[in-house]
C-alpha cells in the first residue's frame, strides 16, 4: 500500500563517504561514512560530517569509528544504524506516510557471498523493502556514461577509499575484473608512515588526507609545492610544525600507486583481444576520489600505452550509476546484472 509513497534509492556505501541517489532527484545526501559512539551508554552520538569532525578529538567516552573497512562491513550494527540515518536524511522532505523504498546498494566486485549478504541485511534492517546489489565498477561505468549495455568493451578503474576496482565491461556484465584493497585510505596511511619514519613526526588521518589532496602527485612535478603541517614530535613529545614538499608525497605514495598500476595491467592481460581493441579506441576511464590525484592519468598512460581519461565527475560516478541502475531493477532481480562472469 505504501510503496507508491516511496522513492527508490541508490546508495554508494563507501569506506570514506556515503552518497544517496533518489530516483528523479539525483544525489541528495553526501556524508562521510563515520559514526561517533558513546562507549558508556552504547548510543550513537553523531553520524556523517559531524562525526568526522570528532576523529582524533574525542574524550574517552566517545569513539569516532568507520563501520566500513576496505569497502565491506566491519561493524554490522553500526553500519545498519548509519544506513538508516542516511535513508531518513534522503526522505526527510517526503510525505508523512511510512516509506520502505527499494534500495540498490553498491559493493566492491571482490566481496564474498557472506559480505554481500551482510550488506543486503543491513539495508533491510535500515528500512529497505528490497535490497539489490550492484558491483562498484559496473555502477561507475554507468555513471561515467560508458556504453555498458552494448557489445563493445569499456574499461573503468574506480579508486575509492577502501578498494580499487578495475573491470572490463561489455553487454551488461563484467567480463574480467580485479578488486584490490588498496586505495585512498592506504595512500593516507602511507603518507603518515613516511613522515613518521623520516621526521619522527606523528600526524593524524585528516592531516595526511589534506597533504594527499593539496600537494599529492603520482609523478614528480616540474614545480614542487610545499605545505606546512603540524603534528607531535616523537622524540620530545611536543607539538611541531614542518614543511613537506610534493616530491616527498610522491615518494610516500609510490608503492600504493604501483599496486594500482599492477592491477590495471593484470586486468588488461586477461582481456579478450576484441575488447582490448575497443579499449584502445575508447581509453581507460578513471573514477572515484583517487582519480583526482594529480598526474595519475599520465602515469597510467605511460605504463599501459593506452589513452587514460578522468571521468567528468569522478567523485559521483558510482552514486549516479547506482541511481541510474534503478531504471533496470528488473534485470537485477532476474539475472544479477553487473555480476562478474569470471
Amino acid at each position: 500500500m505504501f510503496g507508491s509513497f516511496s522513492k527508490d534509492l541508490g546508495i554508494d556505501l563507501g569506506t570514506a563517504n556515503t552518497l544517496v541517489f533518489v530516483k528523479g532527484k539525483g544525489i541528495v545526501v553526501r556524508e562521510p561514512s563515520v559514526v561517533a559512539l558513546r562507549t558508556d551508554t552504547k548510543t550513537i552520538e553523531a553520524v556523517g560530517e559531524q562525526a568526522k569532525k570528532m576523529i582524533g578529538r574525542t574524550p574517552g567516552n566517545i569513539r569516532a569509528v568507520r563501520p566500513m573497512k576496505d569497502g565491506v562491513i566491519a561493524d554490522f550494527e553500526t553500519t545498519a544504524t548509519m544506513i538508516k540515518y542516511f535513508i531518513r536524511a534522503a526522505q526527510k522532505q517526503r510525505s508523512l506516510f511510512p516509506r520502505h523504498p527499494n534500495v540498490m546498494v553498491c559493493v566492491p566486485s571482490g566481496i564474498t557471498a557472506v559480505e554481500q549478504r551482510a550488506v543486503e541485511d543491513a539495508a533491510k534492517q535500515a528500512g529497505a523493502r528490497e535490497a539489490y546489489i550492484i558491483e562498484e565498477p559496473f555502477a561507475a561505468a554507468i555513471g561515467a556514461d560508458l556504453p555498458v549495455w552494448e557489445p563493445t568493451g569499456s574499461m573503468v578503474v574506480d579508486i575509492g577509499g577502501g578498494t580499487t576496482e578495475v573491470a572490463v565491461i561489455s553487454l551488461g556484465g563484467i567480463v574480467t575484473s580485479r578488486s584490490i584493497r588498496v586505495a585512498g585510505d592506504e595512500m593516507d596511511e602511507a603518507i603518515m608512515q613516511y613522515i613518521k619514519r623520516l621526521y619522527n613526526l606523528l600526524i593524524g588521518e585528516r592531516t595526511s588526507e589534506q597533504l594527499k589532496m593539496e600537494i599529492g602527485s603520482a609523478l614528480q612535478m616540474d614545480k614542487p609545492e610545499t605545505m606546512e603541517i603540524r603534528g607531535r614530535d616523537l622524540v620530545t613529545g611536543l607539538p611541531k610544525t614542518l614543511a613537506i614538499t610534493s616530491d616527498e608525497i610522491t615518494d610516500a605514495l609510490t608503492d600504493t600507486i604501483n599496486s594500482i598500476v599492477e592491477a590495471v595491467k593484470v586486468t588488461l592481460e586477461k582481456c579478450p583481444p576484441e575488447l582490448s581493441a575497443d579499449i584502445m579506441d575508447r581509453g581507460i576511464v578513471l573514477t572515484g576520489g583517487g582519480a583526482l590525484l594529480r598526474n595519475l592519468d599520465k602515469l597510467l598512460q605511460r605504463e599501459t600505452g593506452m589513452p587514460v581519461i578522468v571521468a567528468d565527475n569522478p567523485l559521483d560516478c558510482v552514486a549516479i550509476g547506482t541511481g541510474r541502475s534503478l531504471d533496470h531493477i528488473h534485470l537485477f532481480k532476474s539475472r544479477g546484472t553487473g555480476r562478474s562472469k569470471r
